[in-house]
């Protein structure tokens, strides 16, 4: 009889990782505190038709495993049915072995829909069918699908002009998940990109402010923060290729703010002490509310400007970049320490160079007034597998305290990516219980399934008290 290639010990490779996963981690709830999930599906508790809508359709990674293997377009994000697109995919997935794509794609497979049989080129139409029929049902809407996998809490992601009306449903009728909001106002900050002054007067309109000068700005910045906070948000996000801090006057900022409106070309030294100048303000305002702000820092995005102009952002053509994130990043976090403005923070690393550069950051500013205050978060992005894992908890365990981690993320648009938290913890305890059997940690399961246990979801629970 074979062995399923997912099976209950699945990634746990002695007794000691068996144990702290089973016993310690496996049944702990998931709170999800950043994704990209619609408010609007869940608040709908909208019922897929088929298994393309939920698992291919806006999957970059998928795309890019597609793509390299040759598959044209029309199967990708094309007018191909979303038939034939799962069939192009279950051609891809035999393509993918030692990618995480292939792990996270059995996982889902498994815990959603029992199924263990491997995709492939041959099994591909029996699971689409299969799956397909289960998805066309209310068991497995979209609230379902998370009570499937014990989630707890969500963060989804918004821009300052969303009107949070799916929240605000969600709370109304009490659902039992927690659906909250993140900030993400990078379109206020990023004052070098095209359509900066439409976008600011999109900010205007549903800030009920007319923005003609930076302080009108911060304002409305502010009414907005505080019109989420109100809403039940307590997360702030911010997607950087590194953390911005220059020198600035404030009739200086004024000034470019004035040129930026008047359609005047600003240099690189202007638009980078604005961008210090709002983000600055943002934090401090954060702070004044309590919230967490999370930065992820060092994707070099839209690499292909040909394919950038046919299919916009967020479709594959992101990658690692290699920005100077130390001395910036001190100068920041230490502008706002030293007003005591510094709020809880988490630093996600794209460029595995800089794991030990944040690992030794955080330490700077963990000042004794709160548990894990500065956290280098998890593995993100092209770092979410089981090696990229290894490493930042490697560097976090040498240079900090891997005990007061918050642990995984999804940073997902997919209903069916909770899995994800699965494999984070067969990670987390296979690489614990590998030293236990080493004789590198003791063999003491209390202490260890603590450990566990708070970085599977205590530590979170009590990190954004939601």
């Amino acid at each position: 009889m074979t062995t399923k290639f997912i099976h209950e010990n699945f990634l746990l490779e002695n007794k000691y990782s068996e144990e702290l996963y089973h016993n310690y981690s496996k049944n702990q709830p998931i709170i999800d505190y950043h994704n990209h999930l619609s408010p609007q599906l869940i608040c709908e508790d909208y019922v897929f038709n088929n298994i393309s809508e939920v698992w291919i359709k806006g999957d970059h990674y998928k795309w890019r495993a597609m793509r390299t293997l040759g598959v044209s377009e029309k199967f990708i994000t094309g007018v191909a049915s979303d038939k034939e697109k799962f069939l192009q995919w279950g051609k891809t997935v035999p393509y993918t072995l030692r990618n995480p794509l292939y792990h996270w794609t059995h996982l889902e497979l498994a815990r959603y829909f029992d199924i263990y049989e491997l995709l492939n080129e041959k099994t591909a139409e029996g699971i689409y069918e299969e799956t397909s029929a289960r998805l066309n049902s209310s068991e497995y809407s979209c609230q379902n699908l998370l009570r499937k996998v014990n989630v707890k809490v969500v963060c989804t992601t918004e821009d300052p002009t969303d009107t949070l009306e799916y929240h605000q449903k969600m709370r109304a009728n009490g659902l039992d998940i927690k659906v909250s909001t993140s900030f993400r106002p990078d379109k206020s900050i990023l004052i070098g990109l095209e359509g900066y002054n439409e976008y600011i007067d999109a900010l205007g309109q549903s800030a009920g402010i007319e923005i003609q000068s930076y302080d009108d700005l911060c304002n409305a910045l502010q009414k907005r923060i505080s019109y989420f906070n109100d809403n039940g948000c307590k997360v702030s996000d911010h997607g950087l290729e590194q953390i911005y801090f220059e020198e600035f006057t404030a009739s200086e900022i004024q000034n470019i703010f004035i040129k930026k409106r008047s359609n005047q070309e600003l240099s690189q030294e202007e638009i980078l002490k604005f961008q210090s100048s709002v983000l600055l303000f943002l934090s401090e305002t954060y702070h004044q509310f309590g919230w967490v702000q999370q930065f992820h820092l060092g994707a070099l995005r839209n690499n292909n400007a040909r394919m950038h102009r046919i299919l916009g952002p967020d479709t594959g053509w992101d990658s690692i970049g290699d920005f100077s994130q130390a001395r910036k990043l001190s100068q920041f976090l230490n502008a706002l320490d030293t007003k005591d403005k510094l709020t809880k923070t988490i630093l996600y690393n794209l460029n595995p160079a800089d794991n030990e550069v944040l690992a030794t950051m955080i330490g700077n500013f963990n000042d004794g007034s709160v548990k894990g205050k500065v956290q280098f978060g998890s593995g993100w992005w092209f770092l979410d597998q089981k090696d990229g894992m290894t490493k930042q908890m490697n560097a976090l365990s040498n240079m900090g305290l891997l005990s007061c981690f918050i642990g995984m993320l999804t940073d997902s648009r997919s209903f069916l990516s909770f899995p994800r938290h699965e494999y984070f913890r067969r990670v987390l305890c296979n690489l614990l219980g590998k030293e236990i059997e080493s004789g590198e940690l003791p063999n003491d399961m209390e202490l260890i399934g603590k450990m566990v246990s708070d970085i599977s979801y205590h530590n979170a629970e009590e990190y954004f008290n939601f």
